[in-house]
């Protein structure tokens, strides 16, 4: 997860950009921490379907081949 600071940084350099413009390395801080952002959300995407089981209203578990594939790597590496 991304700290609250880095966040309103992100904001932050946003508002400026669209109000008076970035210089060159605040537009250098702006891409890394927008890359930081989505990383961090990419990889909480994935963890949380790698723990998701989706059943239908038969009680049939329907989850993805590609999701089931994971969990199983995912316990045979720990």
């Amino acid at each position: 997860m991304l700290s609250k600071e880095k966040i309103a940084r992100i904001n932050e350099l946003s508002r400026k950009s669209k109000d008076t413009g970035l210089t060159k390395e605040e537009a250098k801080e702006q891409t890394k921490l927008r890359s930081e952002y989505l990383q961090t959300f990419r990889q909480s995407m994935s963890n949380t379907l790698e723990n998701v089981t989706i059943i239908d209203p038969e009680g049939n578990d329907v989850t993805p081949e590609k999701i089931k594939q994971l969990k199983r790597n995912k316990k045979n590496l720990h």
